[in-house]
């Protein structure tokens, strides 16, 4: 994994609702409503975490529409792997953009 994309993916994971999130849809897709309810959080605010943990290519969310005629979005995890070593550290250190190029990042 690229240095930006390694910070990218831990910051998006230094986040308890986001982890929580994850779990959620560790076994199977959930829309919106549902997980909102389940983890006990505003669907606004679980958005906003479902925006960040897609962006860093977390999960991914695909619209459908229900037997009902509405469109709902499901969203499910994308498999990743994330294995931290002081060498794999290292190797994405080396790919890091410079710190100019990333201050009007974040």
């Amino acid at each position: 994994m690229y240095g930006d994309d390694l910070l990218k993916v831990l910051s998006t994971l230094a986040n308890p609702h986001r982890l929580r999130v994850l779990a959620a849809l560790a076994g199977e897709r959930d829309y919106v409503s549902r997980l909102a309810r389940e983890l006990g959080i505003s669907r606004p605010l679980l958005q906003v975490h479902l925006r960040k943990l897609e962006a860093a290519g977390l999960v991914r969310g695909r619209a459908e529409t229900a037997p009902d005629g509405r469109v709902v979005k499901y969203y499910e995890v994308v498999p990743f792997a994330i294995e931290l070593t002081p060498q794999s550290i290292e190797a994405a250190v080396r790919t890091l953009s410079a710190p100019e190029e990333t201050k009007g990042q974040r």
